[in-house]
């Protein structure tokens, strides 16, 4: 495997800078995808969801995962496009500003990518200190709220110091961290596959058609459609990236074709190894669902190497949290830049030429969220994090719908225009849009999560209640930087510099 740094940079001159002060040519395609893999967390996103899609759909999990991958290929398509066209680390923001203008670029652009990240963040630096305190032999301090919290906001400053330290450090952590998820994730396949008893998987498995009614069909589908979530933020180190235009385009859609064999590996693997019973090791305990590759990894590894499974958890949550950090940090500076946001989001450090004071937010931010929902509650926090599929279709559409809007005028150019920067991904913002509608009839319920609030799912009034936070702070933000929401689709169009 190549190492990340550009080989050009190692030879000679320090990369050069770009207009946001940037380092151009820190990263290649490898780097690219490992940073898009990463975000995504692909041991912890398995181990957490596959159990619950099966108690859903039980051994039609894999066609849930096929099918919820779908919209998100559509709207990799889409990004694609946009980035080609359009390659600034801002990415959603500066597109779906040229393509819709600055309300709809600050807001869903902008808002929503951000507060959903800093929501996420939350879990990862929670799983991460979790799993952390289990693996130093603390089972019991790791059931407390306060050791946990204390453990994630001391997790949170390291990966904040990586973070600060340059995408060239974070890239080449990545290598190491994704490697030991796919090794691991690699491994338990295999030895699930070559157990005595294992059943023989069958390809009745990846059959969309054979779901037993449209609702187990759409739950299970909307679980497995967020399970995909972050490989987007590769494309925000674009500008630090060998052909940045064409090659974070390319990373995006080779991130989530190795994250679909990856997830349908270990599905099928699982499933052939426990099957679905409702009983002992079988994927349709609930017992079992909040964490399969727990569970399973002792019958099928052994003892001692199923204690390496809470490891690869572990980093899968630091390495997302890592990627995460790397990619805010980079959104509010090209939104800064262009005017949208406070000038120090646009401050870049000196030497290590990172967003020095993005990096820094985001991590204290992500550290005060965390304090101040544990001690609301555990379930207040649980059901934060349950809102955040909301934020995501939200701008998963709206981006994918401002590719063909902005592309309009040229879909007829050529079969190609039509197909990759029209239809595709019109469908898979419609789909996008269908999910988020879905989400909310069903976060409505307030059964759905662990709060409510006068007969109100608690996870709908977080998800709307951001959306709102949104709009307040849309409002605000127009008394402040006027020349953006006056001229906002030239603004972004124009090279953006920064100061050091």
């Amino acid at each position: 495997m190549t190492n990340p740094i550009d080989t050009e940079a190692r030879a000679g001159a320090p990369p050069a800078t770009v207009g946001k002060g940037l380092r151009q040519g820190t990263v290649g395609l490898a780097a690219a995808v490992t940073l898009g893999l990463a975000s995504v967390a692909p041991a912890y996103s398995i181990a957490v969801t596959l159990g619950f899609v099966t108690l859903i759909v039980g051994d039609l999990a894999p066609a849930a995962l096929l099918t919820g991958f779908v919209p998100i290929l559509l709207t990799a398509f889409a990004f694609r496009e946009l980035n080609r066209e359009m390659p600034d680390c801002g990415t959603t923001f500066v597109w779906t500003t040229r393509a819709f203008g600055p309300v709809a670029g600050w807001l869903t652009g902008g808002w929503v990518v951000q507060v959903a990240t800093l929501i996420s963040m939350t879990a990862l630096s929670q799983v991460g200190a979790t799993y952390l305190l289990h693996l130093i032999g603390l089972p019991a301090t790791a059931a407390g709220g306060t050791a946990v919290t204390i453990t994630a906001v001391a997790l949170l400053a390291v990966v904040t110091a990586i973070a600060h330290r340059g995408l060239h450090l974070a890239a080449s952590v990545q290598y190491v961290l994704l490697g030991l998820q796919l090794a691991a994730l690699l491994g338990f396949g295999t030895a699930a596959f070559l157990r005595e008893g294992a059943a023989t998987p069958s390809l009745a498995w990846l059959d969309p058609l054979a779901f037993p009614d449209p609702g187990s069909f759409a739950e299970a589908v909307l679980l497995c459609l967020f399970i995909y979530w972050g490989w987007d933020a590769l494309i925000t180190a674009n500008e630090e990236t060998r052909d940045g235009d064409r090659v974070a385009g390319q990373a995006a859609v080779i991130s989530t074709l190795v994250l679909l064999g990856t997830y349908l590996f270990t599905a099928f693997a699982a499933i052939s190894f426990a099957g679905t019973a409702a009983t002992g090791t079988g994927l349709g305990n609930p017992d079992n669902a909040a964490d399969i590759l727990s569970t399973l990894a002792p019958s099928v590894l052994g003892t001692a190497p199923a204690k390496a499974m809470e490891l690869v958890v572990c980093v899968s949550a630091t390495a997302a949290l890592l990627t995460c950090l790397v990619g805010s940090s980079r959104s509010t500076l090209s939104m800064a830049a262009h005017g949208a946001l406070p000038r120090s989001f646009a401050r870049i450090h000196p030497r290590h030429r990172t967003p020095s004071f993005g990096t820094l937010f985001f991590g204290g931010a992500t550290a005060c969220l965390l304090v101040l929902l544990t001690l609301l509650s555990r379930d207040f926090l649980g059901d934060a994090i349950l809102c955040v599929g909301l934020l995501i279709a939200c701008y998963y559409g709206t981006t994918a719908l401002a590719c063909a809007w902005y592309f309009r005028g040229r879909l007829l150019d050529s079969p190609r225009d039509l197909l990759l920067r029209g239809v595709l991904p019109v469908l898979g913002g419609l789909a996008m849009l269908a999910a988020f509608a879905r989400s909310v009839h069903d976060m409505y319920d307030p059964a759905y999560g662990s709060t409510s609030f006068h007969g109100i799912g608690g996870v709908f009034l977080l998800g709307a209640g951001s959306l709102a936070a949104g709009v307040l702070a849309l409002l605000i933000a127009r008394t402040r930087f006027h020349r953006f929401f006056r001229d906002g689709r030239t603004t972004v169009a124009e090279p953006a510099t920064t100061e050091d």
